[in-house]
C-alpha cells in the first residue's frame, strides 16, 4: 500500500488526515515527537516517534517507508508564546522544516502538503483576504510558516518539489465517526473557547 508521512499525525489537524488518507486506500505514517500530540489519536497506520530537528530520524523514517508523499502538520502554534519566545519559534518550524523538505529532495519524494496559518497575512482591516493578498506577519508565529513558504517556493524551483500550502483560519470541530476530536490542555482556540463560554453563560 502507498505510504504517506504525516509529521504531526497524532494531532488535531494530523489525525484527521490521517483518517482521510487510510479511507483513500493509502497509509498514513505519523511523524511525531508528542510534544503537544497525542499517542491515542494514532488509529490509522504506523507512527515513527521521531523530532523534526534530528535529521537522522527523518531520513530514518524515508529509507524505512519510502512515502510517495508529504504531509507536513507539525509545529508549535501558539502566537502569544511566539512573542515571548521567538527564538523557539524559529528553532522548532523553520529549522525542522527545512530539515524535512531537504530530506523529502534527498529521498527523491517529489510531492509535499504545507500546513501554514492566516497569521501570515498579518492584520489587514476591511480587505477580504485570498491566496494573493500581502503576507505581513506581525509575530514569529505567523512569520516562520512564512519562511517555510519562500523555503517550499526556493525547493520547488531548485528541485522540483511539487507543494500545496494551505493557509488555516480557525479549524474546528469533530470526526462525524467520533474517532478523532479537538484536545487541547489547556484550551487556547477560538471557536471552543466560545462554545465553553457560551455553555457556562447558559449554565447561569
Amino acid at each position: 500500500m502507498t505510504n504517506i508521512l504525516v509529521t504531526g499525525g497524532a494531532g488535531y489537524i494530523g489525525s484527521h488526515a490521517c483518517k482521510v488518507l487510510k479511507n483513500a486506500g493509502y497509509t498514513p505514517v505519523t511523524f511525531d515527537n508528542f510534544i503537544t500530540g497525542w499517542r491515542d489519536a494514532i488509529k490509522f497506520g504506523p507512527y515513527v516517534e521521531g523530532d523534526l530537528l534530528d535529521r537522522a530520524s527523518i531520513d530514518a523514517a524515508f529509507a524505512e517507508y519510502q512515502p510517495v508523499g508529504v504531509m507536513h502538520f507539525a509545529a508549535l502554534s501558539q502566537v502569544g508564546e511566539s512573542m515571548t519566545q521567538p527564538g523557539t519559534y524559529w528553532q522548532n518550524n523553520v529549522m525542522g522544516s527545512l530539515n524535512l523538505i531537504e530530506a523529502t529532495v534527498a529521498a527523491g519524494c517529489k510531492n509535499f502538503v504545507f500546513s501554514s496559518t492566516c497569521a501570515t497575512y498579518g492584520e489587514q482591516d476591511n480587505v477580504v483576504l485570498d491566496e494573493n493578498c500581502a503576507q505581513l506577519p506581525i509575530n514569529a508565529y505567523g512569520a516562520s510558516k512564512r519562511a517555510i513558504e519562500d523555503i517550499l517556493a526556493n525547493f520547488g524551483e531548485s528541485h522540483g518539489l511539487n507543494h500545496v500550502i494551505f493557509r488555516y483560519f480557525n479549524v474546528a470541530g469533530a470526526d462525524p465517526d467520533g474517532e478523532v476530536g479537538e484536545f487541547h490542555q489547556p484550551e487556547t482556540h477560538l471557536v471552543p473557547l466560545m462554545l465553553d463560554a457560551s455553555v457556562a453563560n447558559v449554565a447561569h
